[in-house]
């Protein structure tokens, strides 16, 4: 999933380092679907939505499993969700109505003046 973002994202135009950020958190969160999402259940889907406006890359990755919860076997660190926060310029993580879990990202494509820097 995070090589077809990437290649539809320098379809578009973006530049590189922006790629290989909206790469990595799309793997971050494709990677805790995977390893939350459907605990005790069979596999389930998992949605990657991309879209490039001017100023924004708008990403989404939705799963169908059973929502955020206390994992102590987890096999990670739990550095997914703040690496994510990092990268992107906001993040969010809710329940999905219908069941699941939606993490959408924005990154700029822009520095605004307070992103800059002016050495």
């Amino acid at each position: 999933m995070r090589t077809a973002v990437a290649h539809f994202l320098a379809a578009h135009g973006l530049e590189s380092e922006l790629i290989e950020d909206v790469r990595l958190a799309v793997s971050e969160a494709v990677s805790n679907a995977v390893n939350h999402a459907y605990r005790g259940a069979d596999p389930g889907p998992l949605t990657v939505e991309v879209a490039v406006t001017e100023a924004d890359v708008h990403v989404a990755v939705r799963d169908d499993g059973g929502g955020m919860r206390p994992r102590p076997d987890s096999p990670g660190a739990g550095l997914g969700l703040p690496l994510m926060g990092r990268l992107a310029s906001e993040i969010a993580v809710a329940p999905r109505p219908s069941g699941g879990t939606e993490v959408r990202l924005r990154f700029a494509r822009f520095a605004t003046e307070a992103e800059s820097l002016v050495a």
